[in-house]
């Protein structure tokens, strides 16, 4: 195992990021507090693209296509004046609002959910994935998740992997020709790392963002941890890109928990890591 403490802040200033992106030469991502989506290049200089009325909201682009965002239990759009319109009305798949959604290279669109209101402090109850395909029909294809939160799909379309925060572990389900999964397992068991935001890189290895443990962590399928990022602030999300693609970049802030969420001062910061293998698969 690598532990890396080289770790330089790109960004400074943010409420509470999440989703990262990179695209089109610069690191996107939504902040959820601020309920901005905002870019920023290399050297720091950033960008509000879009607003939105919602909490949480995530964000990926679908092939050749537009930026789309989750937000309640809709699927956005970005359009080319920058407003904002309903690509896909989601309510009839579930009760709660949407968290983290991805796309494949075919357009198929994974979004997930909690399944319940963790910000009122409800007990858990297992989530699921839902698929939106390039035809416009939408169904859930994945149950039993303990809060599913980041996906990752391989570079072959052929697996889509979820953090299970409260069960402590990567979820691996086989994508069919359909795009429903099937075949879920578990891709890796933690320990005691709890799962946020995950990336994939060539190596087929998956990096994931912690927030209680403070750390970024990469693991092989089967759990070998290979690589450790360590931070002073909860790790959120990461997300692999830069000029080749090795440069990790994580959303971190300072967390105490669900209560006071918008108290206090902006702590949020997107850090910068050296990865040993590039970016990989989706997002």
């Amino acid at each position: 195992m690598t532990a890396r403490s080289t770790v330089a802040t790109l960004m400074e200033g943010i409420a509470m990021g999440e989703s990262p992106r990179w695209h089109d030469g610069r690191l996107w991502f939504s902040d959820w507090l601020a309920h901005e989506v905002v870019a920023v290049d290399l050297e720091g200089r950033s960008e509000v693209i879009a607003r939105v009325d919602a909490f949480p909201f995530s964000i990926d682009w679908i092939p050749d296509g537009p930026m789309l965002i989750t937000a309640g239990r809709n699927l956005l759009r970005l359009e080319a004046d920058g407003s904002l319109a309903t690509h896909a009305d989601l309510n009839a798949l579930t009760e709660y609002g949407w968290n983290e959604i991805v796309a494949d290279d075919r357009g198929n669109v994974y979004v997930n959910g909690a399944e319940f209101d963790l910000m009122g402090g409800e007990d858990p109850t297992p989530g699921c994935v839902a698929l939106l395909d390039p035809g416009g029909s939408a169904r859930r294809v994945g149950e039993g998740l303990m809060f599913p939160n980041g996906m990752a799909i391989a570079p072959d379309d052929a697996t889509l992997i979820v953090a299970e925060s409260y069960a402590k572990q990567l979820t691996a389900f086989d994508i069919g020709d359909d795009g429903g999964l099937s075949e879920g397992r578990v891709w890796a068991d933690l320990g005691d790392g709890v799962p946020d935001g995950i990336c994939m890189d060539a190596e087929g290895a998956v990096w994931y963002a912690d927030v209680p443990n403070r750390r970024c962590v990469r693991v092989r399928e089967g759990g070998e941890v290979l690589d450790t990022v360590e931070a002073d602030r909860g790790c959120f999300a990461c997300m692999l890109g830069g000029l080749d693609g090795r440069t990790l970049f994580i959303v971190a802030q300072e967390w105490t928990g669900t209560g006071g969420i918008a108290d206090g001062e902006r702590s949020g910061q997107v850090l910068m890591a050296e990865a040993p293998a590039p970016h990989a698969g989706r997002p």
